[in-house]
């Protein structure tokens, strides 16, 4: 599989998340060529502020491995990581991640700040844009369903 074969995997998850009304981000674990772990956000339905994709599949993959240490690799990812999240490839040992489009708010891997650079005892390699438009497009469209919902409330609630 190419590299945008295991992105449109990644971005199954993320419609997954959007159909539970989560925010759609969606990741994959990879190692020797199989993927070995899938998730996607669960932020609402488990009401736990940690259950982003990326910490998900990490547990995921750690059970399937037998081992904290993911060494070997790589995971996919629709949104680049947030602080958490970053620090969490760091811990686990993902060899690489591969970013579909950038979070310009709270992104820790080069867009508001890039922990993935500081000189731990971990290197995490990074590449993004891998499928971009369509990692972009489906964050775009849950936002503007939510933006437009909350409007149609307040106007019912008035």
């Amino acid at each position: 599989m190419e590299k945008e074969d295991y992105m449109k995997e990644a971005l199954k998850e993320a419609k997954k998340a959007f159909q539970k009304e989560e925010v759609p981000v969606g990741a994959i674990i990879v190692k020797d060529g199989k993927i070995i772990a899938r998730a996607h956000n669960l932020k609402e339905n488990k009401k736990q502020s940690t259950a982003h994709a990326e910490i998900l599949a990490i547990e995921k993959a750690s059970k399937k491995l037998k081992a904290w240490r993911l060494e070997n690799c790589e995971m996919y990812v629709t949104l680049e990581p947030c602080s958490m999240c970053a620090g969490s490839l760091i811990q686990a040992r993902i060899k690489k991640v591969y970013i579909g489009t950038d979070d310009l708010k709270t992104g820790a891997c080069g867009s508001v700040l890039n922990l993935l650079d500081y000189p731990f005892n971990h290197k995490v390699e990074v590449e993004k844009y891998i499928l971009k438009d369509e990692c972009e497009n489906i964050l775009k469209s849950f936002f503007k369903i939510l933006r437009k919902r909350n409007k149609n409330e307040k106007k019912e609630s008035i």
